[in-house]
């Protein structure tokens, strides 16, 4: 079997790049074991915002003084599970360390912006070539809600970061953010209001029709794992997979949370674990917001979709075996309730996926140190969806030898050596 590029992964970067591959003429083959937007899939169950603000990374200084107080409760908004703890440590060393003064944050904010900047615009583009404009709302803004402006002021830095970047918000206060959000909590009496950002109707069928769309191209599709490399002087010569061998001059690494034993054989050890994450949905139609919104003190993301009204959230430390733990997504149905009083649970439904997270929440796009041929694109933490549109077109621009778009120094998985 032959096929000029392999992705390896059939997420939403996968589903990116195998288009932006098939415009330069190249010959694709998708290797995933899952079928493509299901269940199974990171892609499938996060909070659908294409937020191309988000450059804030997960940690923040000063953020170690609360590591106690998470891992003595199992249910908070982070926690780690006690029997992972071993191996997760080194990880959450690198956590703690990578924003833990605030020029390092604006650091990596910087390098995001790059990667996320006009990222809704991008979404809609890619949507109306694959037929799938109905399910990109690339103008619909974000929300931020907070019980008062205090806790608003408490996120200061990262929104003094957004400002210096160039992202414009709107402050809303009372009952002006009342008429915003009607059905929302009169709790919350502070909102800030993000136009450039918009959001995703239906992640996991937007998935499957990105790749639908592109086997519709000539993409080839297998359901296998992939394994190893095959290569040769230190040039790639085929991807070996559970379905045997694809003889290709191009592999790209974008298999989520199972991404870095195969960086590893490519040379770059990282330093990637899962942020398993938890979403509540309260299927058909009530109350819920107008805009998709985050919560600031419940650390929380809702948002209306197709199917219903989803609370996405949660950050447990576990690793990739470990059964879920509902009661998790039980806490945020409690926030969903509490958020819009009157939404009917009776049919409630709970989603546990991986983000396939590096300590910095920066992603690693760049090519391989081992092997020529091999692409990393992987490791996108909280921003896959959102990010996915323009690190296809970086993977697909490094695989055919264009320049990238973006300075990559700061993506490198080099980094971490």
């Amino acid at each position: 079997m032959r096929s000029d590029a392999v992705i390896i992964g059939g997420g939403v970067i996968g589903a990116q790049t195998a288009l932006q591959l098939l415009d330069r003429g190249l010959t694709v083959t998708l290797v995933d074991p899952g079928p493509p937007g299901g269940e199974q899939a990171a892609s499938y169950g996060n909070a659908a915002w294409l937020s191309s603000h988000s450059v804030i990374p997960p940690s923040s200084p000063g953020v170690w003084r609360q590591v106690p107080r998470w891992l003595r409760d199992p249910l908070g908004p982070l926690a780690v599970r006690p029997s992972y703890l071993p191996c997760a440590l080194p990880w959450l060393w690198r956590y703690l360390r990578s924003a833990s003064t605030p020029a390092k944050v604006e650091a990596i904010a910087r390098a995001l912006r790059t990667l996320l900047v006009d990222a809704p615009a991008l979404h809609a583009e890619v949507a109306a070539k694959a037929g799938l404009a109905h399910l990109i709302d690339a103008k619909s803004g974000l929300m931020h809600v907070y019980t008062d402006r205090a806790g608003f002021e408490a996120e200061a830095l990262g929104w003094r970061i957004r400002r210096d970047l160039g992202i414009v918000f709107e402050e809303i206060e009372g009952e002006a953010l009342a008429e915003r959000q009607p059905d929302l909590s009169r709790e919350y009496r502070f909102g800030v209001f993000v136009p450039e950002a918009g959001h995703c109707r239906n992640p996991g069928a937007y998935v499957a029709g990105l790749v639908a769309h592109a086997e519709s191209r000539g993409a080839r599709r297998i359901a296998a794992r992939a394994l190893d490399f095959r290569h040769s002087g230190g040039r790639l010569g085929a991807v070996v997979t559970t379905q045997g061998e694809i003889d290709c001059g191009t592999a790209i690494i974008a298999a989520g949370v199972r991404s870095g034993p195969l960086a590893a054989k490519a040379g770059d050890r990282v330093p990637l674990d899962s942020e398993r994450g938890y979403h509540a949905i309260a299927e058909g139609d009530g109350p819920g917001p107008t805009t998709p919104i985050m919560v600031g003190d419940r650390k929380v993301v809702i948002t209306r979709l197709e199917q219903g009204v989803r609370c996405a959230g949660q950050v447990e430390i576990g690793g990739i075996e470990a059964l879920p733990d509902w009661r998790r997504a039980e806490i945020l149905k409690s926030h969903l309730v509490a958020m819009f009083p009157g939404i009917d649970t009776s049919r409630i439904r709970f989603w546990m996926g991986h983000r396939p997270s590096t300590p910095d929440g920066i992603p690693c796009i760049g090519a391989a140190s081992g092997v020529a041929g091999v692409v990393h694109a992987f490791g996108h933490g909280h921003i896959g969806l959102v990010s996915s549109a323009r690190t296809g077109r970086l993977a697909a621009q490094l695989a055919t030898g264009e320049a990238p778009e973006i300075d990559l120094t700061p993506f490198s998985a080099q980094r971490f050596s």
